[in-house]
């Protein structure tokens, strides 16, 4: 009975391996996408954007290295409140979905901008309800939109990336209107930054980093601005 066993320990330390190894290349490639003809008039005071696309360990990676995003939370949308925590969201039954909220300041970064690199290195809006090696409606591509304004650029930015075939398949990302957001507990946050030798973090997001520091150089931050460093402050 020994050897059996053996072998079936063998074959898990290998599936298990194979599973955290670090590949070369990222699982998504970034795409170079026009900006949006179409974008929010300027405005005073700090603004709201709220996005979901796959885990937001990455999305909440990226948006914290962009200029002009004075706080970036990872939470939850699309749902209700009883059913916001992660262990009930990761059933893929609650409605919600893993999310970013971002606020930001319009004077150095425009609505369009922020949806600009989220269809760009953020995540892929082409994939229906997964995102890379995550699948469920949790993980689905979605703007959550706090004004008739952002729903306005939202639609028709997409229906204009659409229109020029910068994606090999339509753009599947679902827009509507925030009800609420709800930050996700203190262990996701600023997980990029935290634990960047974590295999996941590695393969699927410093990647989406690199990116936007590639493509978006005029708006990315080498210094990420972090919940921990905003609770300190406030």
């Amino acid at each position: 009975m020994r050897r059996p066993a053996l072998l079936t320990l063998l074959a898990a330390t290998t599936a298990l391996t194979l599973a955290f190894a670090v590949p070369s290349r990222a699982a998504e490639d970034a795409v170079v996408i026009p900006a949006p003809t179409v974008d929010a008039t300027a405005a005073s005071g700090i603004q709201t954007a709220v996005i979901a696309g796959g885990c937001f360990w990455g999305v909440q990676g990226v948006f914290q290295h962009t200029a002009g995003v004075v706080n970036a939370v990872s939470g939850y949308a699309g749902g209700a409140k009883a059913t916001a925590n992660y262990n009930t969201v990761s059933s893929g039954t609650t409605g919600h979905a893993e999310s970013v909220e971002i606020k930001y300041d319009p004077k150095k970064i425009s609505y369009g901008k922020i949806l600009q690199i989220y269809f760009s290195v953020a995540h892929d809006p082409t994939q229906l309800n997964r995102q890379g090696p995550d699948s469920g409606t949790q993980y689905r591509s979605a703007i959550f939109t706090t004004s008739d304004e952002q729903k306005k650029v939202a639609d028709a930015y997409i229906a204009q990336l659409n229109g020029a075939k910068v994606f090999n398949k339509p753009i599947v990302t679902k827009v509507g209107a925030l009800e609420a957001f709800y930050p996700a507990e203190a262990y996701h946050q600023d997980y990029l930054t935290l634990h960047p030798s974590q295999p996941y973090i590695a393969y699927n997001d410093l990647p989406k980093v690199e990116n936007l520091k590639k493509l978006f150089a005029d708006n990315y931050i080498e210094k990420p601005t972090l919940v921990s460093a905003s609770k300190a402050t406030n």
